[in-house]
């Protein structure tokens, strides 16, 4: 028995050794190299750590400052964003940069100053955009273009900024707030996390073009200022008023509104999400129904308090599959958190319940064959597994999901998969796809962890996959998230949710299925209607206790010409056709929501603003094109960017050391687990 021990070991040595080697072939390491490219390199626009240019009179940081201001009256949040660029170089410059927002917002107004005129942009597709700044470029005329890479990311670029110019552009945002549980959440994105940029190339080769964003290295204060102020207006007295991510100043008017700025600018607040929550005293805001009447269309806003939440004696036996990104980006705070977070999770498990636990990086690593019984012992081991984790290597979650779908399942358990990353990837339509074509099989639920995380990806998790997603900023608020987490799966708060209109001819109403309400939160129907604003809106579902409706009357609302409507309609309808990916060769969808951009003045996948000052400011056409860097957000360690493949080989395997160190602790383990219960 001992020689036989002996050659297994043996194989499995060899085994880790060709698992190393794989990973110093593939380049599943952290993304960090120098500015300079080789032309004849295959390109994927990974991120890349910011190097000082040493051509004289370039200024390579011409974004000198950002300044939000947001009024929250009610449930709507109207928002202007300026970003001021100045050329403090000698030489004419590009800039370009790319920032992030809401996933719910709308931009529907730019605007951009420069040499003393200011220029209103237009929405134009997002192609014939692009040929006019180009060519605007070219003749040496001043532009400024806004574009949409995903529902959260956008880019900036701007051309020709003269020596000494000072280029002001303002951006309007709309949208909605709805509370949860009680508690109404503003949340302004700051900054785009590094996105992990895998082997596989899109369709057209190429990967695109923001993906390759510079960043400043861990711990670098940037240069620009960052400043944020909110305008809060309830028409009920507010019960708190607080920010978990910024120390901040209010100024109270009576109890009903609040102006809230940060209390110290010194602190760059750039680095992180803001988040402002706050509750209100006795009643929620309820607006009930409001209509829109204008010349060009007819469009109504219903929000629907949901039941209170009630308790289901017999819950049936559930599985979970823990999906846990232990990359780079995850290293440190982000991952000592998401430990804290899913040793809650598995800790509060039912001996009914089945488990499994699933770590990726740059590969996956499955914890067993099958769902093992949540009995102390298997949850003593998972912790354990959990607990030796670093964070290297790069994002691959989908190969992860994948992997979790595979795991065969028992039809008398309920399957929920859940996710806890903090997002950092860049193939998130392929993860959206994967969940969309397993919707009968499985419930997903998200978590979101660290200071600016990909909200697109895991809100889009969780909308898809009828869960409902979770963003955990602080280590403090992991047990909360967990049992929260529970509340939810264990006792949804409306299921089997219907809509039905009577002599009221309603059409493209958004959304027309609705999913398990877990949260409890209001019901939001944003749609158009014809003829006369009459009849009834009727939802109907099932409580724990039994049959729930709520009937609404057309006659009692609060009617208008609130144009901010009509933009959360088209924001729902374009977020239902093309944020989650699952439209977006579609020729006819591309069509309509190229239209509704055009129709809306507003930037969509396919529209895009352009704003061109007509006077020839550089008439040599001689500039240089300039990368805005980004700081890290906070918290994230310089692993979320790393060395490329053939740059500098030494500092590659250093990268890829605590990866494959890992890989090779947590197989051997694996082979001295095989004797956890099976379900």
């Amino acid at each position: 028995m001992c020689h036989q021990r002996t050659r297994k070991t043996k194989k499995y040595t060899k085994l880790l050794c060709l698992l190393s080697v794989l990973f110093l072939l593939t380049g599943y390491a952290p993304a960090v190299y120098a500015e300079e490219e080789d032309e004849n390199e295959d390109k994927t626009r990974s991120p890349y750590f910011y190097v000082e240019s040493e051509e004289v009179g370039v200024d390579c940081l011409p974004l000198k400052s950002t300044d939000v201001r947001t009024t929250i009256e009610g449930i709507i949040a109207d928002t202007y964003v300026v970003q001021t660029y100045t050329n403090e170089g000698t030489k004419p410059i590009n800039a370009s940069y790319v920032f992030p927002a809401s996933t719910k917002v709308t931009i529907h107004g730019m605007q951009m100053r420069i040499g003393g005129q200011t220029v209103t942009a237009t929405i134009k597709e997002k192609e014939e955009a692009t040929r006019e700044f180009e060519t605007a470029k070219s003749e040496g005329k001043s532009a400024s273009m806004l574009s949409k890479q995903r529902a959260n990311v956008f880019t900036m670029d701007v051309a020709n900024i003269m020596p000494g110019d000072e280029v002001r552009i303002e951006l309007h945002y709309t949208e909605l707030i709805m509370p949860s549980e009680g508690v109404y959440q503003f949340v302004f994105p700051t900054i785009a996390g590094p996105r992990y940029v895998g082997p596989i190339l899109d369709d057209t080769g190429n990967r695109d073009e923001w993906t390759g964003t510079p960043y400043l290295t861990e711990g670098s204060t940037p240069a620009d200022s960052y400043n944020i102020h909110v305008t809060l207006s309830s028409g009920v007295p507010i019960a708190s008023l607080t920010s978990s991510t910024h120390d901040i100043n209010i100024g109270w008017n009576e109890n009903t509104s609040a102006e809230v700025s940060l209390a110290n600018p010194a602190d760059y607040a750039g680095n992180r999400d803001f988040i402002l929550d706050y509750k209100l005293t006795g009643e929620q805001i309820n607006t009930g129904l409001i209509t829109s009447q204008t010349e060009n269309e007819n469009c109504f806003m219903l929000m629907i308090q949901p039941p209170e939440r009630y308790e289901i004696e017999e819950i049936p036996p559930r599985e979970y599959i823990f999906v846990l990104d232990v990359s780079g980006s995850m290293s440190g705070f982000p991952l000592d958190t998401a430990k804290k977070l899913i040793t809650n999770l598995v800790s509060g498990l039912r001996e009914t319940d089945t488990f499994n636990l699933i770590l990726f990086s740059g590969t996956s690593l499955q914890m067993a064959d099958r769902s093992v019984s949540a009995t102390p012992e298997n949850i003593d081991t998972a912790i354990r597994l959990i607990s030796e984790q670093t964070g290297a290597g790069g994002t691959e979650l989908a190969s992860a999901l994948e992997n979790a779908l595979r795991i065969p399942a028992k039809k008398e358990y309920s399957r929920n998969i859940v996710i806890i990353s903090d997002g950092y990837i860049y193939g998130e339509s392929d993860v959206f796809k994967l969940i969309n074509d397993n919707l009968n099989n499985a419930d997903f639920f998200s978590f979101g962890i660290g200071s600016a995380v990909n909200r697109y990806l895991i809100e889009g998790i969780a909308t898809i996959g009828q869960g409902e997603p979770f963003i955990v900023t602080e280590e403090e608020e992991a047990a909360e998230a967990a049992e929260q987490f529970r509340t939810y799966i264990q006792s949804p708060v409306l299921t089997d949710i219907k809509i039905s209109f009577e002599d009221f001819d309603a059409y493209d109403v958004e959304p027309a299925i609705l999913p398990t309400l877990y949260a409890q939160k209001p019901i939001v129907l944003l749609g158009k209607w014809n003829g006369e604003a009459a009849g009834s809106i009727r939802i109907d579902g099932m409580t724990g206790s039994g049959e729930y409706s709520q009937t609404i009357q057309v006659a009692d609302a609060i009617s208008g010409q609130n144009h901010a409507v009509g933009l959360l309609w088209a924001r729902k309808r374009v977020e239902r056709l093309t944020d989650y990916g699952t439209n977006n060769y579609n020729p006819d969808v591309q069509a309509e929501v190229t239209q509704i951009g055009l129709n809306y003045n507003m930037v969509t996948p396919y529209t895009s603003f352009i704003a061109v000052l007509d006077t020839v400011r550089n008439p040599g056409g001689d500039s240089t094109d300039i990368n805005q860097p980004l700081p890290l957000p906070l918290e994230v360690s310089n692993l979320a960017v790393g060395y490329r493949v053939g740059s500098e080989p030494g500092s590659i395997i250093l990268f890829l050391l605590p990866a494959v160190t890992i890989t090779f602790s947590v197989l051997y383990r694996m082979r001295k687990r095989k004797r956890m219960d099976p379900a």
